[in-house]
């Protein structure tokens, strides 16, 4: 009896022991899921954070991409619009320049045609003082009386021709 007394003391202080233990094992592992599930909470959490800031970035990323396809289309229209002005532009240029030459040969033509009448003039002008001296000489003759008309001119018939260097009619 005795024995068995001691036997289911043991027996109850080892399963005292058994229960004990299993408590606190189980208190622990109640404890370590409950601190598990927070932490899974926590990173749940933190997931769903992430993803919202990554479906902010995309669609900021979309907009950017929008904004710069935007921008490459008006660098482009203006590109070619620049492109198109500075055609026009070189096209004014070589017209004007053309111009220029024209104007410049036309007035060229024009100075030309200008010194020929000049000389035509200057030597009329010689000419006619020429005259003017003849007649004078002939007005002095007159008035004294000593000279005829057939003495002042020898030739029967003169004739005058003059044509001035380089003088041509066209326009």
């Amino acid at each position: 009896r005795e024995l068995r007394a001691q036997y289911e003391a043991l027996a109850a202080r080892n399963l005292q022991a058994a229960e004990d233990w299993y408590r606190a094992r189980c208190a622990r592992l109640h404890e370590r899921a409950a601190r598990s599930q927070e932490a899974v909470r926590a990173s749940r959490r933190e997931a769903g954070e992430c993803r919202r800031q990554l479906q902010a970035r995309l669609a900021e990323m979309e907009s950017l991409r929008g904004a710069h396809q935007s921008l490459e289309r008006q660098l482009q229209e203006l590109e070619e619009r620049h492109s198109a002005e500075a055609a026009g532009l070189q096209d004014t240029i070589v017209q004007l320049e053309d111009d220029l030459r024209n104007t410049k040969n036309e007035m060229a033509r024009h100075l030309r045609e200008y010194q020929d009448l000049l000389n035509v003039k200057m030597a009329l002008d010689i000419e006619i003082a020429a005259y003017r001296k003849l007649l004078e000489g002939e007005e002095t003759l007159f008035s004294t009386g000593s000279v005829s008309l057939s003495a002042l001119n020898p030739l029967p018939n003169p004739t005058y021709s003059f044509q001035p260097k380089g003088f041509s009619s066209s326009t």
